[in-house]
């Protein structure tokens, strides 16, 4: 698939383990299950009961719900104190809707709405249990969690880290996508755009969904929050995706007080050497 904000790195990783720090940790006296309604929407690994939750969301977009997001990070790893979700968007939950037609901006965008709200549903609903949550954003799952903190408030979970992300995507590029045509970074910084339409109607769609949020201003709409200082950013300097973080986006996170790591790789290149640096610096947790 010919799609930039796809998240395909495999990471390897042996003889790890999770050590999740908490200044405030949270005691759960009673079992705690996950709802049937909530299964629905998940893939899940680890402990169901753990006070902790790190809930992806999950990057593409794509036609299916991601299992390998959570078992290539997880897969050797101590879980015992932790689950760990990927949330389904809208079109994963009935992928019939992007298949067969091209459907319109506007449906793209109708459709990334539901999608946030599903995310924020399983967001608040393991909050609600009162475990701590974290939201971990890679690629198009950037924008998921940019979504959802500028609807539901800062606080929707404990702690975020957004990787390859961009605060404000170039207007020519989601444009482009809003029209089924691709484009990319030369460089991280020159937009080079297709002129003609793909000839893959998922593709088409596809981008569609990623302009539905790529389109949006979060300098403006994070700009109501006085602090953000629970977000952690990582971009790279030559990302290809979605570019690198412009002075102007940089410049507002700092005045927001995230943690900004900036990298000299591509897309994939900085979430494979950033990833372990990433979970530390927003979690606490230590990949040793």
């Amino acid at each position: 698939m010919k799609h930039y904000f796809k998240y395909t790195t495999a990471l390897i990783v042996s003889l790890f383990f999770i050590n999740c720090n908490s200044d405030d940790p949270i005691i759960i006296d009673e079992p705690l299950e996950i709802s049937q309604e909530i299964k629905d929407l998940i893939y899940f690994k680890g402990n169901e009961e753990a006070p902790t939750v790190l809930i992806n969301a999950q990057s593409g977009p794509d036609t299916e719900l991601s299992t390998g997001e959570v078992d290539e990070i997880f897969q050797t790893f101590d879980t015992s104190n932790l689950l760990v979700v990927n949330v389904h968007q809208t079109q994963t939950l009935d992928s019939s809707l992007i298949e067969n037609n091209d459907i319109t901006f506007n449906q793209a965008i109708d459709f990334d709405t539901e999608s946030i709200e599903i995310f924020s549903k399983v967001v608040q609903y393991f909050k609600d249990q009162g475990r701590t949550v974290y939201v971990l954003g890679i690629s198009f799952g950037a924008f998921i969690t940019q979504e959802l903190i500028a609807k539901k408030g800062i606080d929707a979970a404990d702690k975020y880290l957004i990787m390859v992300g961009r605060l404000d995507l170039n207007e020519v590029v989601w444009q482009a996508f809003s029209e089924g045509r691709f484009g990319y970074f030369e460089n991280g910084v020159t937009p080079v755009i297709e002129q003609e339409i793909g000839t893959d109607v998922i593709n088409r769609n596809l981008d569609r969904l990623a302009a539905g949020l790529g389109m949006n201003r979060y300098t403006e709409l994070l700009n109501t929050f006085d602090d953000l200082s629970k977000i952690t950013y990582i971009y790279g300097k030559t990302d290809e995706a979605v570019g690198r973080l412009t002075d102007v986006e940089i410049d507002f996170l700092e005045s927001k007080n995230v943690t900004i790591i900036g990298g000299e790789g591509n897309h994939d290149e900085t979430i494979n050497d950033f990833i372990v640096q990433g979970f530390s610096e927003a979690f606490g947790i230590q990949l040793q």
